[in-house]
């Protein structure tokens, strides 16, 4: 089928080509908005469509954003980020090429490279969770940094803010009576950077509320089911006095693992143990029994922020540092206050 041309709307239109050439490109001029609705309307009917490539070579813009991740595109759990970055980009008319590397260096390379030829108007480099990361050297200047910071600086960057939700959960445990809360943290040769940061938010709350901080409390698993309730069961043998009443977990799945050594004890949640995790998982967080209390990472929010960045619809507060979206707690049914407070308020009731 032969492509519809300008001055196929024009002969529709009665109008000149110059003047459907004003009208579609939103150009200032002496044309009445009853012929701009004609013109308009012509197109309609006789299906225009502008010739992106022909557009491009005028305004030096190709109207396409590169993206490029090392597993988003094959992970549901990181894939809000993706719809974020989608949204923004077709809220304004641009198309995203994605790439998915799988973290393959040489296939990075090339899709930079091939971005490149494409004339991309901007880059977004991702990652499925937050880390800090070399630069590849090819990057084109003004590359925005998603869910991750590049060792260096030197590019915009927005990560989630994992010490705040740190505090965050912390303070919901503490708010309920809590006092020997427990941390259970990856077991890793190289553990991420979200680990030290939720950590830190850890201790901060601890320190407020005035309590001294157990190194027995501080105990570290894998980051699976299997090795949430490994670690758990550790943390429930030992002595009564020093036994943890409640549980932050470095994410769901090592909370969904706290759940069975709980009640495979014959606890309850959150009668005789509160349980925080970290990620707001999808399939897994409210799935629970009871629904877990949890913390959110900002994926969707964080993708919108890297896009509008991209397209220079937002500026940074502070170019020299990343931006830190806040990751809201989601309250559910997996945190109530202690065994002992729990007692003593049915004991008062009575």
């Amino acid at each position: 089928m032969a492509r519809v041309r300008i001055s196929d709307v024009a002969a529709a239109a009665g109008v000149s080509t110059a003047t459907v050439s004003l009208v579609l490109n939103n150009r200032t001029a002496r044309i009445s908005d009853a012929t701009r609705d004609r013109v308009r309307q012509a197109a309609t009917e006789v299906g225009y469509t502008p010739n992106s490539v022909a557009r491009g070579l005028r305004t030096q813009r190709s109207h396409t954003i590169g993206l490029i991740s090392d597993r988003i595109a094959t992970t549901p759990f990181a894939g809000r980020m993706l719809a974020g970055a989608q949204d923004v980009a077709r809220e304004h008319g641009h198309l995203v090429f994605l790439v998915d590397t799988d973290a393959d260096e040489t296939v990075e390379r090339e899709a930079i490279r091939a971005l490149a030829d494409q004339q991309v108007d901007a880059m977004i480099y991702a990652c499925m969770w937050h880390r800090v990361v070399d630069a590849p050297a090819s990057l084109p200047r003004g590359t925005v940094f998603l869910d991750c910071r590049p060792a260096g600086g030197g590019f915009p960057a927005v990560v989630p803010d994992d010490r705040a939700g740190g505090v965050s959960a912390v303070r919901a445990l503490v708010a309920a009576g809590h006092r020997r809360i427990a941390y259970l943290d990856v077991d890793e040769p190289h553990p991420p950077v979200a680990s030290d940061l939720r950590h830190r938010g850890y201790l901060e709350v601890l320190s407020e509320a005035g309590i001294d901080p157990d190194p027995a409390l501080h105990v570290r698993g894998d980051t699976s089911s299997a090795g949430g309730r490994a670690a758990t069961d550790r943390l429930l043998d030992l002595p009564e006095d020093r036994r943890p009443t409640a549980l932050f977990c470095f994410n769901d799945r090592m909370a969904a693992g706290a759940y069975v050594a709980a009640h495979r004890r014959g606890l309850r949640i959150p009668q005789d143990l509160s349980i925080v995790g970290y990620d707001d998982q999808q399939l897994v967080a409210a799935e629970l029994d009871p629904p877990l209390t949890t913390v959110a990472l900002p994926h969707y929010e964080m993708g919108r922020w890297a896009m509008e960045v991209a397209l220079g619809i937002r500026t940074p507060d502070d170019p020299g540092a990343p931006h830190l979206m806040p990751c809201p707690i989601v309250d559910r049914d997996s945190v109530g206050p202690p065994p002992a407070t729990a007692a003593s308020d049915s004991r008062r009731r009575t």
